[in-house]
């Protein structure tokens, strides 16, 4: 049987450009459940999106009850779960793979800033490194590079700075590469500059809108916690409907 990491990892390989790997972000067991009813084949939870779910300000949920949420989702579904970890809460690198493990993931998304502050790209190249050591293959490792949410446009040059950390983290281990919020049309330019998958965000407005992000040169879509958001808007209208406003 293969392991789920193996089966994630395949996942991301030989994309045709029109067709990227499309991850929803379930938030919690159930919403799990409907993704995979709908027929995707591995889900990649959202830090902000449980966060919300459990009552906590993005980045504020505490490490167990993340990790708690996280098992009670992967155990779920019967398909590949990533989650997002955010900077892997100060945890040691072995420690983290294993939380991660025990969880039952099949991979994570770590992000390279704290406290809204971009992280020295080397000291992150080096914990990457250090997970994928205590990992080995049993994880599939999604860097975020968060230069174009934290970067400072006017000290720096943001694509080239986004493209020199993609490829520090490539070479430190990671599977793939996350710009968040990278532009579309930066896409290519950093496509080919990556030896690995690149990961981008999406809306989710169709499968035209995700196509071209593939075209574009994302192997990979993810929606952060937009699908928790409208899924809450649609019980906001349906509050309202009972209420007969």
């Amino acid at each position: 049987m293969n392991e789920p990491a193996s089966v994630f990892r395949a996942l991301h390989q030989g994309r045709a450009p029109a067709d990227p790997l499309v991850l929803p972000g379930p938030w919690d067991a159930t919403s799990a459940r409907v993704f995979e009813d709908a027929g995707f084949p591995a889900l990649a939870t959202p830090s902000a999106g449980v966060a919300a779910a459990l009552g906590y300000a993005d980045g504020r949920t505490p490490a167990a009850e993340m990790f708690a949420a996280v098992t009670r989702i992967a155990r779920a579904v019967s398909v590949p779960v990533s989650a997002d970890v955010e900077a892997g809460y100060g945890l040691p690198p072995a420690e983290l793979v294993e939380r991660l493990l025990e969880a039952g993931v099949a991979g994570c998304n770590l992000e390279d800033s704290a406290g809204g502050v971009l992280v020295d790209p080397q000291r992150q190249a080096d914990r990457l490194a250090e997970v994928r050591a205590a990992a080995g293959d049993r994880l599939f490792l999604n860097a975020r590079v968060d230069t174009y949410i934290h970067g400072d446009p006017a000290a720096v040059d943001v694509v080239e700075e986004t493209v020199a950390r993609a490829r520090l983290y490539a070479e430190a281990g990671a599977d793939c590469v996350y710009p968040i919020m990278a532009p579309a049309d930066g896409l290519p330019r950093l496509a080919g500059a990556v030896a690995v998958p690149i990961n981008a965000l999406g809306t989710p407005d169709g499968p035209s809108a995700v196509r071209r992000l593939g075209e574009l040169g994302a192997a990979r879509i993810t929606f952060g916690p937009q699908l928790q958001r409208r899924a809450a808007d649609a019980v906001r209208d349906l509050a309202a409907r009972l209420l007969g406003r």
